[in-house]
């Protein structure tokens, strides 16, 4: 598999490294994102109900190209919606309708013999900023519906998601969402005059990282007026018909349920209350992400995590002999049954239900894999397969840590990747001055004050094995005691380190001798009974950057504050809101602004639709160190963090090809989806965050 990886390694990173006047580079990590490489698939929905689906009947609709998911077929026909993250940025493609006459064969992306198919049709103008997922066509094939974060919400810590509609002969796009609110999940109904969401409504997003709370409202489609609350407590709605709804609750039971709501139709035509609402799966096992479609009449399609699997499956629920005496049949399990299958989606004549899995075969380590994306600032935006990922100062190697192992690359992609060390190390920073030199500090993360933590020095030596792995490495243990001691920044002129440690019963930044460690001097920079961490020196030498939660001790809040390294000029610079998370920063190559990840945004999708995220929030921003000119770099419904900077700038080509290659599916699904894990304290939740979120660092 290593061996595999490194012959793999220069085509998949696709980049060439250059000195320019450029603002550098910005390279930040995504928890589990690289694993992904979806596709879009379906299989027949009527033959399930009497014959288990088999492997020859599964159809894959998306061409390979990029991450395909969060697909729906366009209403009357057998063309594809779905989002892709090809190109940089996210958009929503459709692809064409084929043939009837050769139905099956041009549903099927080609393979082997088979023509390649039809470059899919991006259906929004381009735009590097915004998230585009869940759309749907009217009936007419006129209104593109779809969720966009194109416009910043009002206050901090408010998602950006919002409901647009885009009359698509015109390009006139129609904000449906109500200004000051969010909107979640849209589906259209069959007749297209009516669209249904998930909103935590007024009340905003409270920090959830599960079920968010959310209401089902409906509006019309062409403006969004009519604004109704159709159910308290609902979420992922879909239609069966104008006066029927579906939709997923978490239950006080713990499991997730599917329920199915009567719409009552006023003389007017407006939609009020529901009329009846009742659960239509049991209590045992969780359902959720229900489709339907009028072609398929008492049918359900759902995705299950049943007790004993660690999958989630597609499953079917016919509900024609009631709901009590609803039968299942299993759909995706018989063709795939250790793959994740999310978001199924029923086709308008109810022949055949989709969804996308990842397209890999199984799981395993993942090749490294920097992905470029179209970055709304002048600085070229890279993803990376790994976390803390931090340049050289000369910008030709990038070193990042897996959790666990240390790893070094070279930045244009030649010599593979190399294992450094191989327990638990967190972040990286290099050596100004001291060629191949990287810090790191070696221990638990999340780990309590007194845990045995200690800050190192790694030196490099420039050959390496056949094996990948670098020769002549030493190590030299910079700290004494190992009271939690982490996040080392060297200043520029090589002769300090700043670091974050708990030797006084509380997290607090400290400055040693770069070289000698503590035996060549330390003393106290900051003093108090909270927690002061992930410190970053500016290159100028004037400033530290750290997070800090000294404005709610112990209660999970953190901000970023500025010090000079004397003590003096103390100052906060960003801060998401009372009970938010900004963190991680790392400033600018001119020290002029930091990069950094928060939650200001909150989150862009219901939680549940995606793989697992220990928080679902999390982007990355930048921002003057005065507090100025806010601007947010990265849209999706992951975690994004662990930012760096560096003044050398990655020139981006097109990563297609890196994402077809990467085959591998290493992720797991959302861990509050196993009973036993329901029962786990929030602290405990808490312990595993990677992003934004960096409680116990």
């Amino acid at each position: 598999m290593a061996r595999r990886a490194d012959l793999h390694l220069a085509a998949l990173l696709l980049l060439l490294l250059a000195s320019s006047a450029a603002a550098g580079t910005i390279v930040f990590t995504t928890l589990g994102r690289s694993r992904y490489a979806f596709d879009i698939y379906a299989l027949p929905l009527a033959p399930s109900l009497s014959l288990p689906a088999s492997p020859s009947t599964e159809l894959r609709l998306t061409d390979g190209a990029s991450v395909n998911y969060n697909g729906n077929f366009a209403p009357s026909s057998d063309a594809l919606l779905f989002v892709s993250e090809r190109n940089g940025s996210l958009n929503i493609y459709l692809s064409p309708a084929p043939p009837s006459s050769s139905r099956r064969k041009a549903l099927e992306v080609g393979d082997g013999d088979s023509s390649p198919p039809a470059a899919p049709t991006p259906l929004l103008p381009w735009d590097p900023v915004a998230l585009r997922d869940r759309p749907a066509l009217t009936r007419d094939g006129s209104r593109l519906v779809y969720v966009s974060t194109a416009v910043p919400a009002a206050a901090p810590r408010r998602s950006w998601a919002a409901v647009y509609a885009t009359h698509l002969p015109s390009g006139r796009a129609t904000r449906l969402t109500p200004p000051g609110l969010a909107d979640f999940s849209p589906a259209v109904s069959p007749s297209g005059d009516w669209t249904a969401a998930a909103s935590p409504g007024e009340a905003g997003w409270a920090g959830e990282v599960q079920d968010l709370r959310t209401d089902v409202y409906v509006f019309r489609t062409d403006d969004g007026s009519r604004r109704t609350l159709l159910v308290k407590d609902g979420g992922w709605p879909c239609w069966a018909d104008d006066a029927t709804l579906f939709f997923h609750r978490r239950d006080s039971d713990g499991w997730y349920g599917v329920y199915r709501a009567k719409v009552e139709v006023s003389d007017d035509g407006l939609l009020a209350a529901a009329s009846s609402v009742e659960r239509i799966t049991p209590p045992g096992f969780h359902a959720f992400t229900p489709a339907a479609s009028p072609g398929a009449p008492g049918l359900v399609a759902v995705a299950t995590r049943r007790p004993g699997s660690d999958y989630r499956h597609i499953e079917v629920l016919d509900l024609n002999a009631g709901a009590e005496n609803a039968a299942y049949f299993e759909v995706t399990r018989p063709v795939a049954p250790r793959a994740h299958h999310f978001n199924p989606f029923v086709s308008p004549d109810g022949a055949r239900v989709g969804y996308h899995r990842c397209r890999g075969s199984g799981n395993g380590d993942s090749p490294l894999l920097l992905e470029s994306l179209k970055s709304p600032a002048s600085e070229s935006l890279f993803r990376i397969d790994g976390s803390y990922p931090s340049f050289s100062p000369d910008g030709k190697r990038i070193a990042f840590v897996g959790l666990p192992g240390l790893y070094v690359v070279n930045s244009d992609g030649s010599g593979g990747r190399r294992k450094i060390l191989s327990g638990n190390a967190f972040p990286t920073s290099w050596d100004w001055k001291r060629k191949g030199v990287i810090y790191t500090s070696i221990g638990p993360d999340f780990a309590s004050e007194s845990t045995e933590v200690d800050v190192v020095a790694v030196s490099l030596g420039d050959e390496h094995g056949g094996d990948g792995s670098i020769s002549q490495v030493s190590i030299k243990k910079l700290t004494i005691g190992g009271e939690n001691n982490a996040f080392p920044s060297p200043s520029p002129d090589g002769k300090w380190l700043v670091f974050r440690s708990g030797r006084s019963g509380h997290k607090n930044l400290y400055i040693m001798d770069a070289e000698d460690g503590e035996a060549g001097g330390i003393r106290r920079l900051t003093d108090g009974p909270w927690t002061d961490t992930m410190c970053n020196w500016s290159p100028d030498g004037e400033w530290i950057a750290f997070a800090s939660d000294r404005h709610n001790p112990g209660g999970g809040s953190f901000a970023i504050h500025m010090v000079h390294p004397n003590g003096t000029g103390l100052r906060r610079v960003v801060h998401s809101a009372d009970g938010g998370r900004t963190n991680h920063p790392w400033f600018s190559p001119d020290s002029k602004s930091m990069v950094f990840t928060s939650d200001l945004a909150a989150v862009s999708a219901e939680p549940i639709s995606n793989p697992h995220h220990y928080q679902p929030y999390g982007e990355i921003f930048t921002i003057n160190i005065d507090g100025s000119g806010l601007q947010r770099l990265t849209h999706n419904s992951f975690e994004d963090g662990t930012p760096s900077w560096t003044p050398h700038f990655l020139e981006p080509r097109d990563v297609g090809e890196t994402l077809r290659a990467s085959g591998s599916c290493a992720f797991q699904d959302c861990h509050w989806l196993s009973i036993e894990d329901d029962a786990q304290p929030a602290s405990v939740a808490l312990r595993y965050a990677h992003g934004s979120n960096k409680i116990g660092c």
